[in-house]
């Protein structure tokens, strides 16, 4: 029997080449204190761009429209429960990103200071980080 899989979504904000992230308060009951990208679970019937655009406007306050994520890669971990993380760079947004949510802090980081924040928690993000930057420079 397979334990159950936290579906999770995961965002890619990137400005002037720079990423933001957000580190997760200490009374969340999902990584607590942790540097994360923003996302969350997909709920029953919803697609992951549904629950990216859903997550993004109650954890950020920004909206996102279909045609402005690009789907990077899943992401697979075993701790602290078996879960899987879909991850979209964000091309466009509406609003100016305000900390709404669940997170401590918001940071906008370069690419070498995001990669050392989220290195240990996957190590494909590193890959994935830049190649949402890079994307992102070619955007216009």
């Amino acid at each position: 029997m397979n334990p159950r899989v936290h579906d999770c979504v995961g965002a890619l904000l990137v400005r002037d080449g720079r990423i933001l992230l957000g580190r997760r308060r200490e009374d969340c009951d999902w990584l607590a204190g942790a540097w994360d990208v923003f996302g969350g679970h997909v709920e029953a019937g919803e697609s992951g761009e549904a629950a990216i655009a859903r997550e993004l406007a109650e954890e950020l306050g920004i909206a996102v429209a279909g045609r402005d994520l690009f789907y990077l890669d899943c992401l697979e971990g075993a701790a602290p429960e078996p879960w899987q993380l879909r991850l979209y760079r964000v091309a466009n947004w509406h609003g100016e990103p305000a900390n709404l949510a669940e997170h401590a802090e918001l940071r906008w980081c370069a690419l070498d200071e995001a990669q050392t924040l989220l290195g240990a928690a996957h190590p494909d993000f590193g890959r994935l980080l830049a190649l949402a930057v890079e994307a992102a420079s070619q955007d216009g």
